[in-house]
């Protein structure tokens, strides 16, 4: 039987703030003054529009505050989960400059005793490590100040308090900040986005706020948390597959940049209008196609004009294939020939950095104005936040996945940007504090808007691959437009980080993908690909790393057991997830790492168990948390056995390194 999620009593809340608009909980400071909630008393009401779609229920609050200044709330609330979100549009009608913003920032007010802070931090330095906090008379705050927001830390947070609690989201792909303070009874969270954000609009200019997400549920217990969240993410927030408004499905991807035998540094480089083809004969021969064939970085032209044999970092920002490696309609012969064949087409940019700006104004129509750079500095970030550049990069990057019929869009950022954005609004002494990366952001989810509406219109993609470096663009506003198809780039290297972050990060955002090879390096070309490794790396979106043609010791055996046991479960991997052992960091192999997925309607499910390289127990003891009075089954997938899953049981494993599948049903 599926969940009952609804919660009256925040739908309730939800219907007393449209009542009284000014006790919702959003402020900013205009001209000097503070402003808390939206009300009439210090602002001229315009307009009220509210729109049901589905399950949700929208509403458009419109208020002008003098001449000068217009201010659109959007408020939407879920019925099915109880969760509210808000975002805020400030816009200048008049013909003169407006006074200054500052300090737009959602705060609430909770009360509940027992107030406990958990989440997890960010990728990179952290790996999506978990934190639980006793908030009793404490104070916590993070923040993100580079540009790339889900880098060290995470804007996702959930509140236990009472007899429940809230998670909370904030949905920007720039810097953010929040605070929690608690007395143990009431507890008070604040959350910003655009860090320092202190300017006047000019006429015509808008700007927006963050999206704030407040989502109360009425059970404190983790399980019923993380599942909550889960599936009002997968309901609400993920992106739909294509033009019909198919539900997103697990897939699998391969980049074939490893089977040329050409070097390769990175990405796609290597590739040629004559390796692809080979590579893919061989995979139909052996019966293991993907989904989706990666196209990654290195496919384009210099800004020179020449060709880039090593060193793509240093040649991005044409968008244009290279005529040496694809000459003529050589690359859209190959995505034909995959889309014959059931295999889509995903193609790699990065649209936030240029390079060579000079040589792009001079050969490619750029206009160096756009190119935001320090002088001696090595990193130049693209300004799609003005107009003109924002059209120049959308139309080539469309002009490039149409002409191809590329299915999917993936796009990267290898840079920490806020720096360039802070001196780009101090550059003409207009000093005007966070306008830079207001626009900048907004434009990016623009741009992704329309490079979605350019796949859908040929039968593509209705979402894109969200990358940033690996995991720096995972914000919620972002997650419903992409999908992170490497939720790291550190996952391309160990299974104990693989399980580490399985762990934690797929509590929060479901659909997600790592590598599945264990290999020293991310970019070493071997290593090791065993049922371990496999059984690992099963998450909706599955990232094989294999060479066809060029290694003439491949397993096509391990290759068609790891796919094909990928999709016998991939139909559990966006149910309920039951992680049932305590989180262990990469270094900690000594214990054993266990979770499992649930289909709560089909009462069905997948268990995996793993017993880490240097464990020296031989079994585990485990519960299934979903599991009562009634009566469930697991079968071991290698051995047949069956062990009924009431109360307690045991797994056990006969030596170190070594991964169980058990397939779980209502007897």
């Amino acid at each position: 039987m599926k969940r009952d999620y609804r919660n009256p009593r925040a739908t309730e809340q939800y219907r007393a703030w449209l009542q009284s608009p000014e006790t919702i909980p959003f402020s900013f400071v205009y001209g000097g003054k503070e402003y808390r909630g939206f009300s009439e008393a210090c602002l001229a009401f315009i307009g009220k529009e509210t729109v049901s779609e589905g399950e949700k229920e929208s509403t458009v609050l419109s208020y002008a505050l003098g001449e000068r200044l217009k201010i659109t709330l959007l408020l939407t609330h879920y019925p099915s989960h109880g969760a509210t979100e808000w975002t805020v549009w400030f816009e200048n009608p008049s013909s003169e400059n407006s006074e200054v913003i500052e300090e737009p920032k959602t705060t609430l007010t909770l009360e509940g005793a027992f107030p406990v802070l958990k989440g997890i931090l960010g990728d990179r330095v952290n790996f999506y490590k978990p934190y639980c906090t006793d908030l009793r008379g404490n104070t916590v705050e993070f923040s993100s100040d580079s540009g790339r927001a889900t880098h060290i830390n995470f804007p996702y947070f959930n509140l236990e308090y009472g007899d429940g609690g809230a998670m909370l989201a904030i949905g920007w792909a720039g810097t953010w900040k929040t605070k929690f303070t608690s007395d143990g009874e009431t507890t008070v969270y604040t959350a910003s986005a655009v860090n320092g954000l202190k300017a006047y609009l000019k006429p015509g200019e808008k700007i927006r706020t963050a999206l704030f997400v407040f989502a109360p549920y009425t059970v404190r217990n983790e399980f019923y948390e993380t599942n909550y969240w889960r599936d009002w993410f997968i309901r609400h927030n993920l992106p739909k597959a294509d033009a019909s408004g198919a539900a997103l499905q697990p897939f699998s991807t391969c980049n074939l940049a490893s089977d040329t035998g050409l070097p390769n540094s990175d990405g796609s480089i290597s590739e040629r209008y004559y390796t692809w083809k080979p590579t893919l004969e061989k995979m139909f021969a052996e019966n293991v196609k993907v989904d989706f064939r990666w196209f990654d970085a290195g496919w384009y032209v210099r800004p020179d004009g020449g060709s880039e044999e090593s060193r793509w970092w240093s040649t991005v920002g044409t968008w244009e294939l290279d005529p040496v490696k694809w000459p003529g309609g050589t690359f859209r012969e190959s995505t034909d020939y995959a889309r014959e064949h059931g295999m889509k087409t995903l193609v790699w940019f990065e649209p936030e950095r240029v390079t060579d700006p000079e040589n792009l104004a001079k050969n490619f129509g750029y206009n160096t104005d756009w190119a935001i750079r320090v002088k001696g500095g090595t990193t130049v970030s693209n300004n799609i936040g003005d107009p003109d550049c924002f059209a120049w990069t959308v139309g080539r990057i469309c002009k490039m996945l149409r002409e191809n019929r590329v299915e999917m869009y993936r796009e990267d950022n290898n840079c920490d940007a806020a720096a360039l954005w802070k001196y780009l609004d101090r550059r003409d002494g207009e000093n005007r504090v966070g306008m830079t990366e207001c626009k900048l952001i907004d434009a990016h989810y623009r741009m992704w808007d329309e490079i979605i509406a350019c796949t859908l219109s040929y039968g593509g993609c209705g979402f894109v691959d969200s990358c940033a470096s690996g995991g720096g663009r995972n914000d919620l506003e972002s997650m419903r437009r992409g999908v992170p198809i490497l939720r790291s780039d550190s996952d391309r290297t160990t299974a104990s980080l693989r399980l580490s972050m399985t762990s934690s990060f797929n509590r929060w955002i479901p659909f997600c993908g790592a590598n599945t090879k264990e290999k020293k390096e991310q970019l070493a070309l071997t290593g090791i690909s065993d049922p371990y490794v496999w059984r690992a790396s099963y998450l909706p979106i599955l990232n094989v790393d294999s060479q066809f043609t060029q290694d003439p010791d491949q397993d096509f055996d391990i290759l068609r057991f790891g796919l094909g046991e990928w999709a016998r479960i991939k139909r559990y991997l966006l149910k309920e997830f039951y992680v049932l052992t305590p989180w262990h960091s990469e270094a900690e192999r000594d214990s054993f790492t266990a979770y499992a997925f649930f289909d709560p309607e089909s009462e069905e499910g997948v268990l995996l168990a793993f017993r880490g390289e240097d464990c020296a127990q031989s079994g585990v003891c485990l519960s299934l948390p979903f599991v009562q009075d009634e009566n469930y089954a697991l079968t071991d997938e290698d051995s047949g056995e069956e062990i009924s899953a009431q109360g307690g049981f045991t797994i056990s494993f006969e030596h170190p390194r070594e991964a169980k599948l058990l397939w779980i049903k209502r007897a």
